[in-house]
Parts: C-alpha cells; sequence; structure tokens
C-alpha cells in the first residue's frame, strides 16, 4: 500500500543537511555499540514523546527503493503506527507493507517482530529514555563519567536490592544491557521477552531519542547480554499454557484482553493473543483457519 508523494516537502519532510548529520552520529553509533552519541533533534509536526528521534532516524535513512513498515507494540494499525506512516509515505512516496520479511525499514515502538529479521533489514526504535543509569543517577553529567568509566555498581545495588525486596528483578520493560561487553544500554520499552532478540542478531538496530537528542546502535552479530546474577537468572514473561486465541501460538508475547461474546452486552472473557498482529495473521493462513480459535 502507498500514498502519494507530495512534492511541497523534501523527500523525507527534513533537509538534506539535517539528514548527513543524523547520518553522521549514526555512523559513530554503529562504531562505539551501545554508546550515547548526541545529535542536533529537529523539530517536527509530531509532538516530542511520540517518537521523533525514531522517525529522524528513518527519515534519515529512507531511499525511494525502501518498504517501510511501522509497528506500535506489534500492531501497524495504532494510531501512533498509521500517522508516523502516513507522514513518512506523504514526504517519500515508499512503498509500505505489514509483511515483516517484505520491509526493508521497520520502525517501531514497543517491540521487536516475532519472524527473524535479516541482514539487509534495518529495524529502527523509537526510544522514550535513553539512559538506564537515570534510575540511580538523574545528573547527566555525573552519568556521562560513569559511562566512560563502565562504573555500574549502582545498578547492580539497584538490582540486587529489588532482588531482595520483591523476590525478583522489578523491571519490566527498559531491561538494562551490557552491549559488546562494554556500554549499559537502555532497550526502550520492549518486554523482556524481545531483548535476547538483540543479542548476535543479523540485522542493524537503530535507536533514537528526540527529546533527549540521543542515537544509538546495535551492529549485527554483537552481543547484547541482560544484567542478571550467578543465581538470579534474566527471565523473560512466560506463562505455562497460556497460548494465543487466534493462531494458538505458545511461543510468541501474547497481550491480554477481553472479548465479548457475540449479541451480548456482557463484558466477556479474558484471552490472550499474539502481539505481533502481522505474525498471528500469517500463522492462522498457514494454517488455513478464519476465525479465532477458543
Amino acid at each position: 500500500m502507498t500514498e502519494q508523494h507530495t512534492n511541497i516537502y523534501n523527500f523525507g519532510f527534513i533537509d538534506e543537511d539535517s539528514k548527513r548529520e543524523v547520518r553522521r552520529q549514526l555512523l559513530k553509533a554503529v562504531a562505539l555499540p551501545g554508546h550515547q552519541v548526541p545529535f542536533a533533534s529537529r523539530d517536527l509536526p509530531i509532538g516530542r514523546g511520540w517518537g521523533t528521534g525514531g522517525l529522524q532516524i528513518t527519515m534519515a535513512i529512507i531511499a525511494a527503493s525502501d518498504t517501510l513498515k511501522v509497528i506500535d507494540q506489534g500492531d501497524d494499525e495504532s494510531v501512533n503506527a498509521v500517522n508516523l506512516r502516513r507522514l513518512l509515505t506523504r514526504t517519500t512516496g515508499v512503498s509500505t507493507t505489514v509483511d515483516t520479511q517484505a520491509a526493508t525499514i521497520i520502525q517501531t515502538r514497543h517491540r521487536i517482530p516475532e519472524e527473524q529479521m535479516r541482514e539487509d533489514q534495518i529495524l529502527v526504535l523509537q526510544v522514550p529514555m535513553v539512559d538506564p543509569l537515570r534510575w540511580v543517577e538523574p545528573n547527566l553529567e555525573r552519568a556521562t563519567v560513569m559511562h566512560g568509566e563502565a562504573d555500574y555498581g549502582r545498578m547492580w545495588v539497584y538490582m540486587y536490592e529489588s532482588v531482595i525486596k520483591a523476590g525478583d528483578i522489578r523491571i519490566a520493560t527498559q531491561y538494562p544491557v551490557i552491549v559488546a561487553g562494554r556500554y549499559m544500554m537502555d532497550t526502550t520499552p520492549i518486554p523482556r521477552w524481545d531483548v535476547l532478540r538483540l543479542h548476535n542478531a543479523d540485522h542493524l538496530s537503530l535507536f533514537g531519542a528526540g527529546r533527549e537528542k540521543r542515537v544509538y546502535a546495535v551492529p549485527p552479530y554483537t552481543t547484547v547480554e541482560p544484567l542478571e546474577f550467578e543465581d538470579f537468572r534474566f527471565k523473560t514473561e512466560y506463562a505455562e499454557g497460556q497460548r494465543c486465541h487466534r493462531c494458538g501460538a505458545t511461543n510468541t508475547f501474547l497481550t491480554g484482553h477481553f472479548v465479548k461474546s457475540p449479541g451480548t452486552d456482557e463484558p466477556g472473557h479474558w484471552v490472550t493473543s499474539c502481539s505481533d498482529a502481522s505474525y498471528c495473521d500469517k500463522q492462522m493462513v498457514a494454517q488455513g483457519w478464519t476465525e479465532a480459535q477458543e
């Protein structure tokens, strides 16, 4: 599906000098995996906090030959995904898709696609909070020094206290990782289920925070190790016996919601379904199903 490209804007909306500046900072980010690189975040016709960092990365790297996919929490049709995709297509004219395998650039908020991505694909993640040390050191200058010295003791203490007080590491999203054995990095609000998808991945991952004016990257085949203790290992969200009520999958990240019974005003019953809508639809087609499998 495509929308007509209007020529009143530059290709990709932002000007060419701005694109070059973003690309220069991205090259530095790729050379220093996990390191936060400042960049001159531009004003866009959307509010900061709605994906301007990831959007500027996509605008800087996209070409007329690309095929674009935009998702929000795994859904191609959410308000955020629809509006960002509309802006990009109206200012570039590129083809868009909901199929993960058909896309060359995937811009995402809160999820990594369930299907394994390839070397020729780029994943662009929208970042609300760029630095995991913010939880233990709110002062930006001190946190920068801590990253420079690889001084992450406070974060280890924070996680230890979490285990002692709550019996678990109380980090549902934005789980901190060590990239290439050096920098501690924020993984953005992806679920813990997706964190391991960054480890030695085939594809390039680019992270952009427009409000905080930072970019960082995980190049292909780079180690991404979640913080954990020898006697308290990193765990993903998984509930034994749960499955998607649409396609029956048990090996995907599932989200829950109520489904009303047809012809009634009753609240309905609680079901779980794949967060990645495109993957779920593909599974249903592959199995010849047209309706949810209750």
